[in-house]
């Protein structure tokens, strides 16, 4: 039984940020955004046509600066979100957004001028989110550095008897910092002491903000009604309430980690599972989760590689799992319920591993992305919710891995790797699985090539046979 032959589609510039239009499940679609420090930087929606093995493309203007990250609404087709860098007086900020695509894109290329690579029309921004981390800033290094900076400061105060507004970062010298100090916050607004109030530890109740220029990505609430979502700015997370068709955008609750040195998201991944009341977050060597109810920690696995973790998905049939990627090659399994050690582990890779994906109907199939140039399609059925060929649920499969020798008749099915796909010449950093088709996945690399593949035939008619 032959399988089609893969589609490649070449970009412009080059790029690293690819999703699947969530919303959208009538047509293959995916949106790729591109990564130029000297060009205006581009989204081109691609719209795969599977009876005809065609691909038919749309482009729009992203000229707020390159893209770093891009996601979809996952109850409008019509809004993204991307993170991105721009340059400002000589200085990288990363920034994220919520954008809105134009009408006569949202149905795809079939409504859209001919003319549209040679003539984009822009995004329409609906809403910058501009990370704000409530909380005492003592707790902040960057603010710790400024506040050495402001004269008479009293040493057991977190907060300076002075409300600065809105100070912009063209004004940080003017106000006596000075460019040694590199900071991301450009905007302090701290908490004024009352009037005739004692100077303690504990005068002042956490109200004061501060904004960051750096935003390691954006999470849609899986499942969702597109009115939440989550920044991971540095160390903080922050959730964020969408109001007026997604125009205008507030924070309702924020959580630090804090410890020594530098610390910084690399990954995160909101849990479809637990009434999306869950998040997983990677930063450094370690995977943290966390209760967004509460907004504390609530499992840590503090050397879950042995290098950077690069990445994060939930399995979207078994509440407790969790799978993860990074620079030591090697793709992870995890039962957050037991955290001594991975359940499974793969090194299948020669380089790092950036990209990890469960398939949204058939957890057993999982895709991986990595800079040797290669994507791997793997059969990992022993850990998923059809150990024998068929769906089980949840507490079966407790009592199954408790009691392994109960029934000899039922043995698990392999594990194996199905495919290596070599179709890319350059790092790959993301691979996606289409909203629209559960067999069907794309793959982006560096040099802006994406490949559009498909799941072996035979292996999709055992699955479902």
């Amino acid at each position: 039984m032959e399988d089609d032959a893969p589609v490649i589609y070449g970009l412009e510039f080059q790029a690293r940020a690819l999703t699947a239009q969530t919303a959208e499940t009538d047509a293959i679609r995916f949106l790729v955004g591109t990564q130029s420090l000297k060009f205006d930087n581009q989204i081109h929606i691609i719209d795969f046509d599977d009876e005809n093995n065609l691909i038919n493309k749309s482009v729009l203007l992203h000229d707020a600066g390159e893209i770093w990250q891009i996601g979809s609404s996952p109850a409008d087709k019509a809004i993204v979100n991307t993170c991105y860098n721009k340059t400002s007086e000589s200085r990288v900020c990363s920034c994220a957004a919520l954008w809105r695509i134009p009408p006569e894109w949202e149905s795809g290329n079939q409504e859209c001028p001919e003319d549209s690579s040679h003539n984009p029309q822009s995004l329409e921004l609906l809403c910058p989110l501009e990370s704000a981390a409530h909380g005492p800033p003592a707790c902040c290094d960057c603010l710790k550095n400024m506040r050495k900076k402001i004269p008479n400061v009293p040493n057991r105060c977190s907060y300076k008897k002075l409300d600065l507004l809105f100070l912009e970062s063209q004004n940080l010298r003017a106000a006596g910092f000075t460019d040694e100090i590199q900071v991301t916050a450009v905007v302090i607004m701290v908490h004024q002491q009352p009037e005739g109030a004692h100077c303690s530890d504990t005068c002042h109740q956490p109200s004061a903000s501060l904004r960051y220029q750096c935003c390691e990505g954006v999470l849609w609430e899986p499942m969702g009604d597109g009115k939440r979502v989550i920044s991971l700015a540095e160390n903080h997370v922050l959730v964020w309430d969408l109001q007026e068709s997604s125009s205008k955008a507030t924070i309702s609750s924020s959580a630090t980690l804090e410890g020594k040195g530098q610390l910084r998201f690399t990954a995160g991944k909101w849990s479809p599972h637990h009434s999306g009341s869950q998040l997983a977050t990677a930063n450094d060597t370690a995977i943290r989760g966390w209760d967004l109810r509460s907004m504390s920690q609530i499992y840590c696995m503090e050397n879950a590689h042995g290098q950077l973790v690069r990445d994060l998905d939930f399995n979207p049939n078994r509440q407790y799992y969790l799978a993860s990627c990074g620079d030591d090659c090697k793709v992870k399994f995890w039962d957050v319920r037991h955290l001594t050690e991975p359940i499974k582990s793969l090194e299948e890779h020669s380089h790092w591993v950036w990209s990890v994906r469960y398939n949204h109907s058939h957890d057993q199939l999982l895709l991986t992305a990595s800079s040797d140039s290669r994507v791997i399609l793997s059969n990992m059925v022993s850990i998923s919710s059809e150990p024998f060929g068929q769906m089980v649920d949840e507490e079966a499969l407790s009592d199954c891995e408790d009691n392994p020798m109960e029934d000899k008749g039922k043995e698990p099915l392999q594990d194996s790797i199905i495919a290596s796909y070599e179709e890319h010449e350059d790092s790959v950093y993301a691979v996606e699985w289409s909203a629209a088709d559960p067999w069907l996945f794309a793959s982006l690399s560096y040099d802006g090539r994406l490949v559009i593949n498909r799941v072996p035939r035979a292996l999709k008619y055992r699955i479902l046979l």
